[in-house]
């Protein structure tokens, strides 16, 4: 089968395409003809190994130490089962599934095996393979930190990097569980959150983007590029503050926790049940949940389309077509 191979941490170019073993299921196990996958930050980091000096020694040792220890990445996709191992009791072969694989990898190929107790959900007929490729790792984030914050109904919350994958996912779950919703974006991007249902949208790039902002219930970071010392000038005594994308507080987090009482949500493993997929398929299949496809990529452009997540300016999810 064809598949791409990450052969050292490096620029898109380290990613070639090559022939490898089609895999073939064990006996709790299914084998996916792959249709879609994506290029997610997870990918890009790998790829790249960009990962804060405090964490590379601990990286390396769990990814690789010269080159990902897993050299084909994709971390979520969309297909149809091909074959089924003796034991697998939950799905039939022709079954159209979509799955997160963050933990395996190996969406970057023409075919994968995985555990059927893996997340792995039945793709609803209404949902392209595009769409539902795009939904595992985002949308389960989103949801994740959502759930936990137990957001309320008229609960202000602001999103800031809304326009991206995970960001995108928030600003519509947090309305659809009532919140009031700020989404913080680009200028070019104000019109697609606002199209998301944000009861209001704010440009970070803009000279009065301070002055714009009020007094939140919970923050979302998204994309950490807003420092805790100033957003959190805008959080509610005992307001919730999630970030995504770091997993230790600072000392001024700490601080702040007994000071003003606030709750944090730091980057941490989300729930791999596949319950969650099918749920948010139910949503979007109810077209109360979109998943915003900004590009979509052949597997032989998956140089170009690293190239272009790693620039920081993708919307919403960048999409492969395998099959």
């Amino acid at each position: 089968m064809k598949a791409v191979i990450c052969t050292k941490y490096g620029a898109p170019e380290v990613l070639q395409i090559r022939e490898v073993p089609k895999p073939i299921p064990r006996p709790n196990e299914i084998l996916i003809k792959i249709k879609s996958t994506t290029v997610t930050v997870a990918d890009f980091r790998v790829r790249s190994f960009t990962i804060p000096l405090i964490f590379w020694l601990p990286a390396r040792l769990m990814l690789g130490i010269s080159k990902p220890r897993k050299p084909i990445l994709g971390v979520e996709l969309s297909g149809v089962i091909e074959a089924l191992g003796d034991q697998v009791k939950n799905f039939q072969q022709g079954d159209e599934v979509f799955a997160a694989t963050l933990n395996e990898f190996g969406a970057y190929a023409e075919y994968i095996c995985l555990a059927e107790t893996k997340t792995i959900a039945l793709k609803p007929a209404q949902l392209s393979f595009n769409e539902a490729a795009a939904i595992p790792i985002g949308a389960r984030t989103a949801l994740h930190y959502l759930k936990k914050a137990n957001l309320k109904p008229g609960e202000k919350t602001l999103i800031y990097g809304a326009s991206g994958s995970v960001g995108s996912y928030a600003v519509q779950l947090a309305k659809y569980f009532g919140a009031e919703v700020t989404g913080v974006c680009s200028n070019k991007n104000k019109g697609l959150i606002k199209s998301l249902g944000a009861d209001k949208v704010i440009a970070y790039d803009q000279a009065t983007f301070l002055n714009q902002l009020e007094m939140y219930d919970v923050i979302f970071i998204a994309v950490d590029k807003w420092a805790f010392k100033e957003c959190s000038k805008f959080l509610k005594k005992g307001g919730t503050y999630i970030n995504i994308t770091q997993p230790i507080k600072s000392p001024k987090m700490i601080w702040a926790s007994f000071t003003k009482n606030f709750k944090f949500l730091m980057g941490e493993n989300v729930d791999e049940s596949a319950e969650s997929l099918t749920w948010l398929a139910n949503l979007a299949v109810q077209r109360k949940l979109n998943p915003v496809i900004d590009k979509v990529y052949k597997l032989d452009e998956i140089r170009e389309a690293h190239g272009y997540v790693e620039s920081g300016h993708k919307k919403g999810n960048i999409v492969i077509e395998v099959g």
